[in-house]
């Protein structure tokens, strides 16, 4: 954020939004999602990245030296069949096949069974009539 201030324009305007996923919430709720959420959080902060940033964005441009700042949130929401079959599809395959797999692979933070069985919470959640999900994002306007 500091360098997008510093880089904007006279008159121009910094637009951020990130998600928060200590905020996501799913129904039904699988136990290996929850497990998911776990072993995201804890990789993505082993690699220095803050998974719940959307809930911090405004601290940070505060921080940063934005005057001038407006926050909102949006939320995404993933219930109908496709919406649930490309979500938790995408989420099945990146948990088995990603850098992500890799690091809490190599950390010792997942074994290959914990991976395959998170995989398969999410093709579960994915089929699942009733299944929904929601992703919480933090969302700036700044104008230096």
């Amino acid at each position: 954020l500091r360098e997008m201030r510093r880089v904007c324009a006279p008159g121009g305007v910094v637009a951020v939004r990130d998600s928060d996923y200590a905020a996501f919430t799913w129904f039904p709720r699988p136990p290996e999602l929850d497990e998911w959420l776990d072993l995201y959080q804890r990789v993505a902060r082993a690699n220095g990245g803050e998974p719940d940033a959307g809930r911090r964005l405004l601290s940070w441009a505060h921080r940063a030296g934005f005057a001038d700042v407006t926050a909102s949130a949006s939320a995404w929401c993933f219930a109908t069949p496709e919406d649930r079959g490309w979500w938790g599809g995408m989420w099945a395959e990146r948990i088995l096949k990603s850098d992500m797999a890799g690091q809490a692979l190599a950390s010792g933070a997942a074994t290959e069974e914990d991976l395959r069985r998170i995989s398969g919470g999410w093709l579960a959640w994915a089929a699942e009539r009733d299944g929904w999900l929601s992703i919480l994002h933090g969302e700036l306007i700044c104008r230096p």
